[in-house]
């Protein structure tokens, strides 16, 4: 027993120790990409901003317990993306005076660093762009604050009847399906030609949007995503970490 434990130890080290290296040359090659990206997208919710958009609109509307279970069958894989989202947005039933009344009180929560790095990106020439699951109602504020050109947010809508009633949200819009903020990345790259595009954010469909994305920075300064900070080359957990990478150029 004594000898097949001696002889197995010394593989499961070099297979380790293989892991290390790989990861960490995969990490050096993210930092190297995100010194010479030539398109950052971000992820807004718990990325660019400090909470979850429909978590505090549910939270508003006094549909808060409601909203957290169905967000936990989804997580779970109960359901697509696309179903979460309009059984979420149907427990809310948000009118357009609900939502005006939220936005008014429910000024954006920058998370730290962000407005000091997209400063930097902008005084760069590079062009930054906010992708998201969440509303694109709830991120022209932050759009604005951040001095993004709204034609560079991509994200759902809402829609209202015309007595303001809700009536539903956009489906053609590419960020209402799982692998949406991927088709958005891939039409960029098509529309602009970018050739170094990162995507930087904290969730699944962050990272499934890598590739087409040719660089993937996992996010983690308002939540950790274990399965997220596992299969990310690069895992941060502060802005100024990604400002620091930049300011070596």
């Amino acid at each position: 027993m004594q000898s097949s434990f001696y002889s197995f130890t010394p593989k499961v080290q070099i297979t380790r120790v293989l892991g290390i290296i790989k990861m960490s040359l995969s990490e050096n090659m993210t930092r190297t990409l995100w010194r010479a990206a030539d398109a950052v997208c971000f992820d807004v919710d718990s990325t660019v901003c400090q909470d979850e958009a429909i978590d505090e609109l549910a939270k508003f509307a006094g549909k808060e317990k409601e909203v957290a279970e169905m967000t936990q069958i989804a997580m779970r894989g109960g359901m697509s993306f696309r179903d979460a989202l309009a059984q979420r947005l149907e427990l809310i039933r948000p009118t357009g005076a609900m939502l005006q009344e939220y936005l008014r009180s429910h000024p954006p929560h920058l998370t730290a660093g962000i407005k000091e790095l997209i400063s930097i990106l902008h005084n760069r020439q590079i062009p930054v762009y906010l992708v998201s699951g969440g509303f694109h109602a709830v991120i022209e504020p932050v759009a604005e604050e951040l001095s993004i050109p709204m034609k560079n947010v991509f994200a759902n809508r809402i829609k209202f009847y015309f007595d303001g009633t809700y009536a539903g949200f956009d489906e053609t819009q590419p960020t209402s399906n799982q692998d949406g903020k991927a088709q958005v990345v891939n039409y960029l790259k098509q529309t602009y030609g970018y050739e170094r595009l990162v995507m930087v954010g904290d969730g699944a469909t962050d990272l499934a949007a890598c590739p087409p994305a040719e660089g993937f920075i996992g996010f983690g300064g308002n939540q950790v995503r274990e399965s997220v900070k596992k299969e990310a080359a690069w895992f941060v957990t502060s802005f100024y970490e990604l400002i620091e990478e930049l300011n070596r150029n």
